[in-house]
């Protein structure tokens, strides 16, 4: 006994032709099913093992070219062979545009029929292991961005562990800066894209510091105007540091724009409203939260009370201020549960 090849379906209102096929096939070890109308059809498709239809252009109640759009649009892996008379040729041609495979012509000849149903299930096969390849494919390109991203974020982390580390200060400023960041762009409903984005900016906001001078980062009294211009630089140090790892533009942005502020008095380019970058707006009142409760060489650390105060007194000219109600919403909350 052969090996069955396939699994097709003869669809004809003619039990002598559905015989005939039958027997050619069989023979040659696909495995058969016959339907007289397009009732009978749909029903045996129904079970989903169906590889390959012969389809009838002409029968009582619902013809061919009415029952081949249906087997496309429900059984898209289906190859499909229309059946016709000799005159129904450019009808059959038509019925190919919709997606049918071939056509063969009445009365038929048997090996042409075999070798249409060979090229028909050949080329099923074919596109079938082409999706798959390409399924997987995807899943491959998917993983190996996953290491990516996962290689960036060793490597943020490791940055920002060798800034924290030249300045005593700022130790776990920028892990404070980044989860304060994250749960406001939370309770913003900003997309989990986002919320990733933002816990990197989050991380290497301050990178650019490793450019400054440490008798400048750690001095203890006030800056001069010279000291000042050298310490500004420092977010567009961070963009530049970052700009060989980091090729998303908003990470970038966030990390150049965090000293921006809302009214336009900031740096390095004086943006204003909404010209700044939510990420950056979001990471400039974490920041500055988180700096105002820190201990500096050059002065105590505020309250939290006093800092949120503060917060809520520039809203509107330095912070945006949709994004301080945010924060002042959740330093609330936060302490009512702490």
């Amino acid at each position: 006994m052969m090996a069955k090849q396939g699994e097709i379906l003869i669809v004809d209102d003619e039990e002598a032709i559905r015989r005939l096929l039958r027997q050619k096939l069989s023979g040659e070890g696909y495995h058969c099913q016959e339907a007289g109308n397009a009732g009978q059809a749909l029903e045996k498709l129904k079970a989903g093992t169906t590889e390959l239809v012969i389809l009838d252009i002409k029968m009582p109640g619902k013809p061919g070219t009415k029952l081949l759009p249906e087997i496309k649009a429900s059984y898209p892996d289906t190859a499909v062979i229309m059946a016709t008379a000799i005159a129904d040729a450019s009808i059959a041609i038509n019925c190919m545009k919709q997606g049918a495979y071939d056509y063969i012509t009445k009365p038929f000849n048997l090996d042409e029929v075999s070798l249409s149903v060979n090229r028909a299930l050949e080329k099923r096969r074919l596109e079938l292991e082409n999706r798959d390849y390409q399924q997987h494919l995807e899943q491959r390109v998917r993983e190996q961005a996953d290491k990516i991203r996962a290689s960036f974020f060793n490597a943020i982390t490791a940055l920002a562990y060798a800034l924290e580390a030249k300045d005593v200060y700022t130790s776990g400023h920028s892990q404070r800066v980044t989860e304060v960041s994250v749960d406001i762009a939370k309770e913003l409903g900003l997309p989990k894209e986002s919320l990733e984005k933002i816990r990197l900016a989050g991380l290497v906001h301050d990178i650019g510091k490793i450019g400054i001078r440490e008798s400048v980062l750690n001095k203890p009294g006030s800056l001069t105007v010279e000291e000042f211009k050298h310490v500004r630089l420092h977010s567009e140090t961070g963009e530049r540091i970052l700009n060989p790892i980091a090729e998303d533009k908003e990470i970038l942005s966030a990390v150049r724009h965090h000293h921006e502020r809302y009214d336009g008095k900031g740096y390095p380019d004086g943006l204003k409203g909404e010209q700044i970058p939510q990420l950056a707006r979001i990471i400039a009142v974490a920041d500055t939260f988180d700096a105002m409760t820190s201990e500096r060489p050059y002065r105590k650390a505020m309250s939290r009370e006093a800092a949120c105060a503060e917060i809520e007194r520039c809203r509107g000219t330095q912070f945006d201020p949709e994004v301080a109600d945010v924060f002042l919403e959740v330093w609330r909350l936060a302490s009512k549960t702490a």
